[in-house]
């Protein structure tokens, strides 16, 4: 679920020396949050006037900078996503068989779904799981969450399994969206990959912290295990 469109006004202004730098939405769009993850991640979340009613997007930067830009529905469906560095752009293709609801999930505590993507390489995935709220909730920095289970199986369009995803994330029905977790993932390769993006902190307009693009967390764990696999 990651690629991007479009750079056209996204822009990183420096503040003044001896500052990280900030997150400047591009014209016509507001922060709105800034949330630092576990796993040395810091994600941006802004909207946009030119967006469809609900729609959010957001910039998540590693401490290498920016690596990917999404934009979500009201659904939280994944509407496009891309990756700046590679120009890579994924698409949600609107005929899919079931796609995700962020509703149906509040409501019954339960979401199966069965979409499609299209890149702008034409590569097409077929996105196949389900959410499923775990009733347990929980205070992070102040936000109330909720706990979710989910499965997420994806697949090429000739039908292999390419990637099998698994494990807990969080939701929030103010902000309408999901924040990572803790999850396992693997390829057809047969790699394997255990990742912990639970949020750690919100910040807020005027709070410590907005639109700052310096990962805080885990960032020395993760350089020492990037040296220790190039040793």
């Amino acid at each position: 679920m990651g690629r991007i469109i479009a750079l056209s006004g996204l822009a990183l202004a420096l503040a003044a020396p001896g500052h990280a730098a900030t997150f400047t939405p591009p014209q016509g769009c507001q922060l709105q949050s800034t949330v630092q993850n576990r796993g040395c991640s810091v994600v941006q979340y802004y909207s946009c006037k030119a967006d469809p009613a609900g729609d959010q997007r957001s910039a998540v930067f590693g401490k290498e900078g920016l690596r990917h830009l999404s934009r979500i529905d009201a659904e939280t469906r994944w509407v496009e996503s891309s990756d700046p560095n590679t120009g890579l752009a994924d698409f949600l293709v609107e005929r899919s068989k079931d796609h995700a609801s962020f509703k149906a999930l509040l409501e019954t505590g339960r979401d199966d779904f069965d979409f499609w993507t299209e890149s702008n390489t034409g590569e097409r995935l077929r996105h196949v799981g389900q959410d499923i709220l775990t009733g347990e909730t929980v205070e992070i920095d102040g936000e109330a969450l909720e706990v979710t289970r989910f499965q997420l199986k994806t697949y090429g369009a000739d039908g292999e399994l390419l990637i099998e995803r698994s494990g807990q994330q969080f939701i929030s029905r103010k902000m309408g969206r999901f924040y990572g977790g803790v999850e396992t993932q693997s390829d057809w390769t047969g790699q394997r990959q255990d990742t912990n993006d639970s949020p750690v902190t919100f910040a807020f307009p005027g709070e410590a912290g907005f639109g700052e693009t310096e990962p805080q967390f885990d960032c020395d764990q993760l350089l020492t295990q990037l040296l220790h696999e190039r040793a």
